[in-house]
C-alpha cells in the first residue's frame, strides 16, 4: 500500500462535501473514502461531524433512498435490500424507516411481473423443475419464501 499524505481538515472537508453532494452516502463509505484520501485521526471525526451537521450525511435519508433505488431499479426484495443496508452498517431504526418507501402492493406486483417475465423465457417442459427455478429466482432477488409461493401460486393456476 502506498502512503498518503495527510490531507488538511480543510481540503478534506471540501471534497467530502462535493462527493456527498453527488448521492447519497453512508457513514461507512465516507469513512472509507476519508481514509483513502489521507485523512487520518480527530481531522477525519472532525469532518464526519461537520458533515452530519450541514446535513451532507445523513443515514436515515440514504436508507430510504438505497430501498427506493434498489426496488425500482434493481427490482430487489426486502431481504437483499435489508442485507445490504445491514453491511453498510446501517441502524436497525433506519431499515425500518426505509422499508417505508417501499408500498406492499406495489411490491406483490413488481415480483408477480418479474416472475411472469422470467416464466415467459423460461422452456422448461418439466412444471416442478419450472416452479424450482421461478423461486430460486425470486429468491436471489431477496423476495420472502411466503410472498413468491403465493405469487407463483397465482401466476402458475392462470397458465
Amino acid at each position: 500500500m502506498q502512503f498518503k499524505p495527510h490531507i488538511t481538515f480543510e481540503v478534506g472537508l471540501a471534497k467530502l462535501q462535493k462527493y456527498c453532494a453527488y448521492q447519497d452516502r453512508c457513514h461507512q463509505e465516507v469513512r472509507t473514502k476519508l481514509l483513502e484520501i489521507g485523512v487520518r485521526g480527530d481531522d477525519l471525526e472532525l469532518i464526519i461531524v461537520e458533515l452530519i451537521q450541514e446535513k451532507f450525511l445523513d443515514e436515515e435519508r440514504f436508507a430510504r433512498s438505497y430501498a427506493r433505488g434498489k426496488f425500482r431499479m434493481k427490482r430487489w426484495g426486502w431481504q437483499k435490500i435489508r442485507q445490504e443496508l445491514k453491511r453498510r452498517k446501517i441502524s436497525a431504526y433506519c431499515i425500518k424507516k426505509a422499508f417505508e418507501e417501499i408500498e406492499a402492493e406495489e411490491y406483490d406486483a413488481t415480483l408477480e411481473i418479474l416472475l411472469e417475465k422470467k416464466l415467459n423465457l423460461l422452456v422448461e417442459p418439466n412444471p416442478f423443475k419450472r416452479y424450482q427455478k421461478l423461486y430460486a429466482f425470486a429468491y436471489r432477488k431477496g423476495y420472502e419464501s411466503t410472498i413468491i409461493k403465493e405469487v407463483l401460486g397465482r401466476l402458475l393456476d392462470k397458465k
